[in-house]
């Protein structure tokens, strides 16, 4: 039988927007500031913080190797950008335009909300990320934007500025639980669940080559780089969710390939 530490090892990164994981005995309960965690049956478990979780977190696990650890979690800086020239309606948007939005958003919830019980597929992305798109980054997780004058929520991905028509990849396997090519502040908008909770979206193309239900592997075509929806020129916007946390895609891929 192979042997477990007390308290795991954690892999990835403890910081705002981080994605962690780690290995404990096959059977043993997790939990993470009292909320269970799924543990797969091999014992890997894993977790990830918002752009604004707190400095500490309790892990708690239960089973054949019990422990209690308090982890740190390294806070982050986050820069304000302000952005001039986007259509006044998508800014403050008319009672007509608002219904729209809360249509809108509760079709990705349900998405997002899923769950897919997948093993192999959450596997494969904890192993690792490719990027989707590549080139000069433009926008950067956690950055709050202010448009015309107004600001907006912070932004939860990474921006790849390239041409419209530019393919976009999957950065690992996943299922398709949406595909939308018109959301309001989105545009041309994919969402791929990697399993249990943890999803990637895609936002602001111009055509999307995938429905919902097809299953894609790291590298397949999903779409193609846009400037649909709030956006004022051609760009991907990548970002990832595990459950209601956003974790940023940025530290799950190796650096941006020089361009």
């Amino acid at each position: 039988m192979t042997a477990h530490a007390a308290c795991p090892d954690i892999e990835g990164q403890l910081m705002q927007g981080g994605l962690v994981y780690g290995e404990v005995a096959p059977g043993s309960a997790v939990t993470l500031d009292g909320k269970p965690l799924t543990v797969l049956a091999d014992g890997t478990f894993f977790a990830g913080f918002g752009r604004n979780n707190a400095a500490t977190a309790e892990l708690v696990v239960e089973g054949e190797s019990a422990c209690t650890e308090t982890l740190a979690i390294a806070s982050r800086e986050y820069r304000i950008s302000r952005v001039e020239g986007v259509p006044q309606k998508t800014v403050t948007p008319s009672e007509e335009h608002l219904e729209r939005i809360r249509r809108e958003r509760a079709l990705v919830r349900e998405a997002k909300g899923q769950r897919l019980e997948r093993e192999d597929l959450l596997l494969g992305a904890l192993a690792g990320f490719e990027w989707p798109a590549t080139g000069r980054i433009s926008g950067v997780y956690g950055s709050q934007r202010v448009y015309n004058g107004t600001p907006g929520n912070p932004h939860y991905g990474v921006d790849v500025a390239v041409p419209t028509g530019t393919p976009v990849y999957a950065p690992t396997a996943g299922v398709v639980t949406l595909a939308e090519d018109d959301l309001f502040y989105s545009g041309g908008t994919v969402i791929l669940d990697h399993g249990y909770g943890l999803s990637s979206s895609f936002l602001h193309m111009s055509k999307l080559h995938v429905t919902v239900g097809q299953e894609l592997k790291t590298g397949d075509l999903l779409g193609e780089v846009g400037a649909t929806g709030r956006a004022t020129g051609p760009h991907l916007d990548w970002r990832m969710s595990w459950r209601d946390q956003r974790v940023d895609p940025q530290l799950l891929v190796p650096a941006m390939p020089a361009q």
